[in-house]
């Protein structure tokens, strides 16, 4: 069928009075008004206040729960074969919760025997690791315990939000007591994007209001220096205060930035600054699981060969798109952090995290202070990219946003 229409002639006919016809919606973006981005927040937070966390479970799911007996090699591997970079901690002896075991706790794990073994007795230790002698690894380094968290599943979505944003967490354990034994029990785990997504698909209407740009209301880290705003801090590179890579810089190097800042990835740049690939913590997980321990010592370049082909890409967005407008992509697809970009070439201006959106969201951040930050704002922080949870859905595919 030809689908192009072409003008026909037709037999004249008497005009019908016009009637009038109601206007359609318009599609014009909403006036940018302080008071209705304002109303918008004030009304999601409500709307979480009157929320437990049990709202947010998904409808099917499966949770991976690991004992503390279980050698790191094992745990990985259970990891890895279920799709997920994350989990509870059980302490079978004494019948309890014990922590998270996260990606960060295997990083931290690898750069301990890299400064303490050699390449010989390196894969041996990391494998026959246990997961309870995890703490002690970083009292070592010097790098600070996670927090011990731990929330009910009838508790508010909003404490459990206000919970994630004051200690720094990405992940909020939910336990529950048999009613038999008195034991506690993992019933689940929220999730930054989990909540988040949560909020875009149960607030449709608000998220429509808030269409105020990204870093006027300060959402993010953003660099230092800019072409417009040359000036650097003496020793410190233009990106400052966000960790930089090139191609040309060596795994480990990476991973002790990944271990000494607490953050999930660093933007691989040229050397004008444009945004040429993102490195994660997952990428190193998976040079530990095909035993390649040799292989930190490689260019970025060189390991990116080693990437699993369905990584989603990097997702980038510009200072002046929305909040609303992020909410709504977080709903679509599996998003875990945004490179924002400058220019056509997309040179490196800042990184917005879940951290940083659920810290706006749930108000850290006072309604009406849509101020730019200023550049001693240094707080990076990442998202681990997986929940602890196996959802009965298959992922979304997702691509390379250019």
């Amino acid at each position: 069928m030809n689908a192009t229409l072409s003008p026909t002639t037709s037999p004249k006919v008497r005009r019908k009075a016009s009637t009038r016809r109601p206007r359609a919606v318009s599609h014009l973006p909403p006036h940018q008004n302080q008071e209705s981005h304002d109303a918008a927040l004030n009304s999601i937070r409500a709307y979480l206040k009157g929320r437990q966390a049990y709202d947010a479970f998904p409808v099917s799911f499966r949770l991976i729960v690991l004992d503390t007996k279980l050698e790191v090699r094992k745990a990985l591997q259970c990891l890895l074969l279920n799709g997920v970079v994350s989990a509870p901690l059980w302490n079978s002896d004494q019948s309890k919760f014990a922590g998270m075991l996260t990606v960060q706790d295997i990083i931290h794990l690898i750069q301990y025997y890299y400064r303490t073994s050699s390449y010989e007795n390196i894969a041996a230790d990391v494998e026959n690791f246990r997961l309870e002698s995890l703490r002690e690894i970083e009292k070592s380094l010097g790098v600070p315990p996670p927090p011990l968290l731990r929330d009910h599943p009838s508790s508010s979505l909003f404490y459990a939000a206000k919970l994630l944003i004051q200690t720094h967490a990405r992940r909020l354990p939910l336990l529950d007591n048999d009613s038999e034994t008195g034991h506690e029990v993992i019933v689940s785990v929220l999730t930054q994007y989990r909540l988040l997504k949560f909020i875009s698909i149960n607030c449709a209407r608000e998220i429509q209001q808030l269409h105020l740009p990204l870093r006027k209301l300060g959402i993010g880290t953003y660099v230092f220096a800019t072409p417009s705003h040359p000036a650097t801090l003496e020793g410190r590179t233009p990106y400052h205060p966000i960790a930089t890579a090139t191609l040309q810089t060596p795994v480990f190097d990476v991973v002790h930035m990944f271990s000494e800042r607490g953050i999930s990835a660093v933007p691989i740049i040229d050397e004008d600054g444009v945004v040429v690939n993102l490195y994660e913590t997952v990428d190193v997980i998976t040079l530990v699981r095909l035993g390649a321990y040799q292989a930190l010592d490689l260019t970025i370049e060189e390991a990116l060969h080693q990437r699993s082909p369905d990584f989603p890409g990097v997702v980038i967005c510009t200072a002046t798109d929305s909040i609303g407008t992020l909410l709504q992509l977080i709903k679509k697809r599996r998003v875990h952090r945004l490179v924002v970009v400058e220019g056509e070439k997309g040179r490196l201006l800042g990184i917005i995290t879940l951290s940083d959106v659920l810290r706006y969201v749930v108000g850290e951040v006072g309604i009406g202070e849509g101020v730019e930050p200023s550049p001693s704002h240094v707080e990076l922080t990442e998202a681990d990219p997986e929940p602890s949870e196996v959802p009965s859905e298959p992922p979304q595919e997702s691509e390379l946003v250019n």
